[in-house]
């Protein structure tokens, strides 16, 4: 009897929708599936800073965000165990995760979905918006009134106090990745105090985990911010910062958005790789960060930067960047 054969063909590896130089860094942006797209990476990725969907009913363009719990938990450990695999291991992972009033265990379950692929090394507070009292910050800090400062969105409830910050958290390989932590740290307010404390020569201390990084304001939701549920890039930045630009490598977004992560990693001088499964995002994405490189030099050479090489990002679409 004569036997057939049957050729096996590779699958062929996924080529980016975008690829160009923008200053110092490559930038190489993916349309598609993160879950299709990341197996084709090796391990080469130094820092992740992303935000994927929060499974809250945000109106996506591509992306219905409103799974059952157990089947978008399931989901989350997917694309985490497939991010866990491009990772160096020295490698941070920046997950920002948010919640609604009426559902505020969503970051905590994404947390323990990646405890199984990670260690949790940091939990950082994303303080969107604060009030402070002039008399709770003392003479030092210059106040003649109490201050309420940034943005939030209000909730007409008698049950919930408005929603303010969300969870940043940072994960790593084994839990021991070395940050700088004062490249991302705050002046004294005492300088005569400075003195007391070993390696605090430059002044400045470290920030700790509460981060207030409001949005800018906008004219035109339309226009300036066309993802609904996009963070400043200001966010990505400091993350980047922390961890340290001189080792960080490539970085790697895997729910690219509008290119948050990518115009902050432009800016610093490192390589980036963005997935993002809708094309209007993703060419929006392009244009921010094209626009970004041009708009302002990069402080690559002042931070001591080092270039990395590959990564990649996201499955459906589920949220930010």
């Amino acid at each position: 009897m004569r036997q057939m054969a049957i050729a096996l063909v590779a699958p062929r590896p996924p080529q980016p929708r975008a690829d160009f130089m923008a200053g110092r860094s490559r930038v190489r942006l993916y349309h598609g599936d993160a879950l299709s797209i990341l197996p084709f990476f090796d391990r080469s990725i130094g820092v992740v800073v992303t935000s994927p969907p929060y499974n809250i009913g945000v109106k996506y363009r591509s992306y219905e965000d409103d799974l059952p719990r157990a089947e978008y938990l399931a989901w989350t450990d997917r694309w985490l165990r497939a991010v866990s695999r491009v990772m160096v291991d020295q490698a941070s992972l920046f997950l920002n995760v948010g919640a609604k009033p009426t559902d505020p265990w969503i970051p905590l379950e994404v947390a323990q979905a990646a405890r199984q692929h990670f260690k949790l090394q940091n939990t950082i507070h994303w303080v969107k918006s604060i009030a402070i009292d002039r008399a709770s910050a003392g003479t030092g800090a210059g106040l003649d009134h109490d201050v309420a400062v940034g943005h939030y969105k209000p909730i007409n409830s008698d049950r919930f106090v408005n929603d303010c910050h969300e969870f940043i958290f940072h994960f790593t390989p084994s839990g021991r990745t070395p940050l700088d932590r004062r490249a991302v740290g705050v002046p004294y307010q005492d300088p005569s105090n400075i003195k007391r404390w070993q390696a605090a020569g430059d002044g400045l201390r470290c920030r700790g985990n509460t981060w207030f990084i409001p949005y800018e304001t906008i004219q035109s939701r339309d226009r300036d911010r066309p993802h609904p549920a996009s963070f400043p890039p200001k966010v990505p930045e400091q993350c980047l910062r922390l961890h340290g630009v001189a080792r960080a490598g490539a970085v790697l977004d895997p729910f690219l958005g509008l290119g948050s992560t990518a115009i902050a990693a432009v800016k610093l001088g490192l390589d980036v790789v963005g997935i993002e499964m809708d094309a209007a995002y993703l060419d929006e994405a392009a244009a921010r960060v094209r626009e970004a490189a041009t708009s302002s030099p990069s402080s690559a050479a002042a931070s001591g930067t080092s270039r990395g090489s590959r990564a990649a990002r996201r499955p459906d679409d589920r949220r930010q960047s």
